[in-house]
């Protein structure tokens, strides 16, 4: 069994002034983001200015998607005995589903405001939403969240305050197949022009393969255990609709047009 890094969650300290490392994260997530979006932004007829207003957009339906779905999903007995907890943000977390809602929400009102297909622009968006989950991953093992089950691997972890008994990474599992490898793979298959909708559908797909995956070696919240049949978390369950509309989106998708950059005309 390994140790587990003593790496301060508090990346900067001056003073009363605190910058944690889960939020640097963030930044690096969004900033990341950014970067790549202005790179590609002519391929749908955006101006690279505009992908910050994106940006916004994307970082509402985040936060406040990612809240919002926390508390129905994992905290929903909480939520209807006490409403305001849904706000004291330091207290819980955020559900990566309630994100893609707030996302999608998101990018509806962008697509309809810049006059853009919805999936046209899912499209674009998609290959570059592996570096926040990757960022976030590397987070939550900084901060010594989402601890795995109790294994003998070689490479078990002993999480602080869970007992001398060795752990799986499952964070850093997660940040290999949610951030490196479903980046590449979807950098890689929207380097060429597509029909509309499939690398949306490819990223729901990837993304719930992944994660219904690693749930198997991921400790279950504590607050809801196992689900069903002794084995199914709610990360699962809520990942099954998600390989389902991935599948019917890719299915949709062939019957599409495709979304070639040399079509697109910037935007006045």
């Amino acid at each position: 069994m390994l140790s587990y890094p003593d790496i301060d969650p508090i990346a900067i300290a001056l003073g009363p002034f605190k910058v944690h490392w889960y939020g640097l994260m963030y930044v690096i997530g969004f900033v990341g983001a950014w970067w790549l979006g202005r790179k590609r932004a002519a391929r749908i007829g955006l101006k690279p200015d505009d992908i910050g207003d994106l940006l916004f957009y994307g970082a509402l339906g985040v936060v406040l998607g990612g809240r919002v779905g926390y508390a129905i999903f994992y905290g929903f007995e909480r939520l209807m005995a006490d409403p305001l907890w849904i706000f004291q943000v330091w207290d819980g977390g955020m559900s990566f589903h309630g994100g893609l809602v707030g996302v999608l929400i998101a990018a509806g009102l962008f697509a309809r405001k810049h006059r853009l297909a919805f999936f046209q622009l899912t499209d674009f968006v998609a290959p570059m939403v592996p570096i926040g989950l990757g960022a976030g991953r590397i987070g939550n093992f900084i901060n010594h969240e989402l601890p795995g089950r109790v294994t003998d691997v070689p490479w078990a972890l002993v999480y602080p305050g869970l007992g001398p008994e060795g752990r799986h990474p499952s964070p850093l599992y997660e940040f290999a197949l949610e951030g490196v490898v479903m980046f590449v793979v979807l950098w890689w298959v929207s380097s060429r022009p597509r029909r509309r909708g499939m690398i949306s559908g490819l990223f729901l797909l990837l993304y719930a393969v992944f994660r219904f995956s690693v749930e198997f070696v991921r400790q279950p919240d504590p607050q809801l255990g196992f689900i069903a049949f002794g084995w199914l978390t709610m990360g699962q369950l809520l990942t099954v609709p998600m390989a389902l509309a991935g599948i019917a989106l890719m299915s949709w998708s062939r019957r599409q047009p495709v979304d070639d950059a040399r079509e697109a005309q910037p935007t006045a």
